[in-house]
């Protein structure tokens, strides 16, 4: 990792990822860590997955997540973190008529950049199956729907 300073409005060399509606922004990467701003408009989510390899962190900056951690219902807002252990299922939902402006980490990178860029590509339609597919071939496992 180089030393220096991420501006507040710009992302490593000057990346910006559009992933299903959101903006992720990513601050530093390194073998150790990994850590992103992110947008998500009112509505958008991120469905129930796993991260095997890796703990999840978020420090929510402007709105309100609502959460489904482990198969337990929460909620975080503004100056909250939110602690996402590896290997534990969790889904963010951003439930109100604001967007919601946050600050993620991941420790160890492993392959989430990666993952990051290959959704991008992957363009604002994608298909959820094949969103699934990349995603798994990057250490992210999404947990199948709910039946109703």
């Amino acid at each position: 990792m180089l030393p220096g300073v991420t501006k507040a409005n710009s992302g490593i060399d000057d990346i910006s990822w559009n992933i299903l509606g959101q903006t992720y922004v990513p601050k530093q990467n390194c073998e150790a860590s990994f850590s992103w701003h992110a947008t998500l408009p009112k509505g958008t989510f991120v469905p129930p997955h796993i991260h095997p390899t890796q703990d999840e962190f978020i420090y929510v900056l402007e709105g309100r997540f609502d959460l489904l951690l482990n198969g337990v219902e929460a909620y975080a807002e503004p100056g909250d973190v939110i602690r996402l252990p590896r290997g534990i299922p969790h889904g963010i939902f951003n439930k109100t008529d604001r967007t919601i402006k946050c600050f993620f980490w991941v420790s160890p990178t492993r392959k989430l950049f990666d993952l990051f860029w290959a959704l991008h590509n992957l363009g604002p339609d994608a298909n959820p199956a094949d969103v699934v597919a990349v995603s798994a071939e990057h250490e992210v496992d999404f947990l199948p729907p709910e039946e109703e």
